[in-house]
């Protein structure tokens, strides 16, 4: 067993244009196209075509092809290099139509950032589209590298208190992880511990996307032919020819050999250097739901939960369409060339990202959008740039729960992405000595769950440590699924998945000391999280409850953590309103009629505006929640109803 941390880079901006061209009758609708992904090192021949509801082009695959090909002709006439010369002018065929509706074309050859860029806008001009973008490769986020494997422990349960401080209450109790030589004052763990003695994760699935699985005898792998490998293209998925097959199985990502290179088309260069494969996704399933006082190795959160395994990524990472159409199927829709999935996840885990910002209109938030719709609830890793989450996708996704890394402290990890986009953070490791940014390697730096010791293809299974955002994020899919299998248990209404944002936040463990930059409402607290999802009283953590008068405004300030206010409303008022307005921050709002009503919330990005109104609301103790993933002061809060 060794340590092994990774972490995918991500980064950019997101710039959003409408389209110039004109319907003869009049302006055409604005399409919107997204070119923050395109980097000026890369090369790009796939590309991810909306078309209007109505037009040909969007039922019909010569007519889509036929459009691009067009556009594709229009941006030759400004880039010289798109021409016909020393080589023949590119081609454009069609690829396929994803689950979202969207189309995926491809051009004959590899385009630079500025001849993809050209063509992106001429596509964008047709009045039949209503979005573009290229279909970029997104990389699992890999963890900074540490040391080398060691010597694999013998499997025992006994590792569990020896390595998995992440699953244990963060109430300062010093530990001593691994071959530590100190010991370290937990107050950055997940409180999962706790959460067992509520629930185990019984009869919810978890969709994790990503590499795929292994086969471990601490996994349950009933799932796993179940799964689905997306990777359609054979120099990603590393299988002979290009196409899709059933099975979660991970083939490997290693990135060893010559044809992986830059300069063979690949993606090593000096700022990715070749790598061994990653077991990345059985490490992340590991954490969610490795089998658990089974006498062998180590413990999971939801560890009677069912993995679903979904293969996205592989040789270089895996392409934006391939995880798109893996989203839909995951959560219940309909992917073309697919069988529908027999088992579909109430929760989706992506420990993956890529750079640029996700727009609405772009294939992954589509995506996302219709998993949410259909009640699955989507958790993200934030990213491991030391950045703003807003510039990553999909951390940067309209509706994801995006997850930060904190160490053992309780401190936000160095290389954690930060902002008003993370939701909450977790334990993913602070890799050093008291989470500091430099420095060598301790045990308690890490995560710890199932790994494979394979180079290249997999051979013995193992138990590892890796660190970062993708180690996070089991966490709170993890606790996600405690929640939902403790509701089903209960008989209670399953919570929507905006629901379960609220519900995270709201308990979330304060920080013992202010981050240095935002990372979310505090640190996920399972136990807190399921106890609350069951109705119960989550004790001292559990906000005090501010009573308001009508239409009296009052002022709201907190450190991230939720702020709870109740209004009596009498039988006949009409037209009751909840407002947050003006002060600093970014905050959301969820409204309910008593403890155990159902939720409406209001959770505009970058703005501190919310509204609910609900017209005729019936008699009784009307609660608001105000939540922000981070800092927030001075914000107006009122409510205000007619009476009768």
């Amino acid at each position: 067993m060794g340590h092994r941390i990774f972490a995918r880079a991500l980064a950019a901006s997101l710039i959003l244009a409408t389209a110039p061209a004109a319907f003869a009758a009049g302006a055409a609708p604005h399409a919107t196209f997204n070119v923050s992904t395109l980097r000026a090192t890369s090369s790009y021949d796939r590309f991810i075509v909306k078309y209007r509801d109505g037009t040909t082009q969007r039922v019909n695959a010569a007519a889509a092809t036929q459009a691009v090909s067009a556009a594709l002709s229009r941006a030759a006439a400004t880039s010289s290099s798109l021409r016909a010369g020393k080589s023949a002018a590119p081609t454009v065929s069609y690829g396929r139509k994803l689950g979202t509706g969207a189309d995926l074309v491809r051009v004959s050859r590899k385009l630079s950032a500025a001849e993809a860029d050209a063509l992106i806008r001429q596509i964008a001009s047709d009045p039949a589209v209503a979005h573009v973008q290229a279909d970029v490769m997104m990389q699992k986020v890999r963890d900074i590298s540490a040391a080398a494997a060691v010597t694999p422990v013998v499997v025992n349960d006994q590792y569990y208190a020896r390595y998995q401080w992440h699953f244990r209450a963060p109430d300062g109790t010093a530990e001593k992880i691994g071959s530590d030589a100190s010991s370290y004052a937990n107050k950055g763990g997940s409180n999962v511990a706790n959460a067992w003695n509520l629930s185990d994760g019984t009869g919810v699935t978890v969709a994790v996307l990503d590499t795929g699985i292994t086969n471990h005898p601490d996994i349950d792998l009933s799932l796993a032919d179940a799964g689905y490998d997306f990777i359609g293209d054979s120099y990603v998925s590393g299988r002979a020819t290009d196409g899709r097959v059933s099975g979660g199985w991970d083939l490997g990502d290693w990135t060893t050999e010559d044809k992986y290179l830059a300069t063979n088309g690949g993606c090593v260069d000096a700022n990715n250097p070749a790598e061994d494969s990653s077991w990345h996704g059985t490490h992340v399933s590991g954490n969610v739901a490795e089998l658990t006082n089974n006498t062998t190795g180590m413990a999971g959160i939801a560890y009677k939960a069912k993995v679903l395994p979904v293969r996205v990524l592989g040789h270089c990472g895996g392409y934006s369409s391939d995880i798109a159409d893996a989203i839909v199927w995951a959560s219940g829709g309909h992917v073309d060339g697919v069988p529908d999935n027999t088992h579909v996840a109430q929760v989706i885990n992506m420990s993956l990202g890529g750079e640029g910002k996700c727009s609405d209109d772009d294939v992954t938030a589509d995506a996302i959008t219709g998993a949410i719709s259909r009640g699955t609830t989507v958790v993200v890793a934030a990213g491991n740039e030391d950045d703003d989450t807003a510039n990553y996708s999909p951390s940067s996704c309209p509706g994801v729960i995006a997850v930060a890394s904190n160490g053992i402290t309780g401190k936000r990890a160095f290389y954690s992405n930060y902002g008003s986009g993370v939701t909450l953070s977790a334990p993913g490791g602070g890799v050093y000595p008291n989470d500091a940014s430099s420095g060598t390697p301790v045990s308690a730096g890490f995560s710890w769950s199932a790994i494979n010791d394979g180079l290249t293809v997999p051979t013995t299974p193992d138990y590892g440590g890796m660190a970062g955002t993708s180690q996070a994020t089991p966490h709170v899919t993890g606790t996600v699924a405690l929640m939902l299998a403790a509701v089903k248990g209960a008989n209670l209404p399953t919570p929507t998945p905006a629901q379960i944002r609220t519900l995270l936040t709201s308990t979330a463990h304060k920080f013992p000391s202010t981050p240095d930059k935002p990372i979310g409402a505090g640190i996920v607290d399972a136990y807190a999280a399921v106890n609350k999802a069951l109705g119960n009283d989550t004790g001292p953590g559990e906000p005090d409850v501010t009573v308001l008068t009508n239409g009296a405004s009052v002022k709201a300030s907190g450190d991230g953590s939720a702020a709870v206010y109740s209004i009596d409303v009498p039988t006949g008022a009409r037209t009751l309103v909840f407002t947050t307005s003006g002060g600093s921050g970014d905050v959301s709002i969820a409204v309910k009629n008593g403890t155990g009503g159902s939720e409406t919330t209001s959770a505009k990005k970058g703005t501190n505006n919310e509204t609910v109104t609900v017209a005729r609301p019936a008699s009784g103790t009307w609660y608001l929640t105000v939540t922000s993933p981070a800092a927030y002061a001075n914000v107006n809060v009122l409510v205000r109803f007619t009476a009768p």
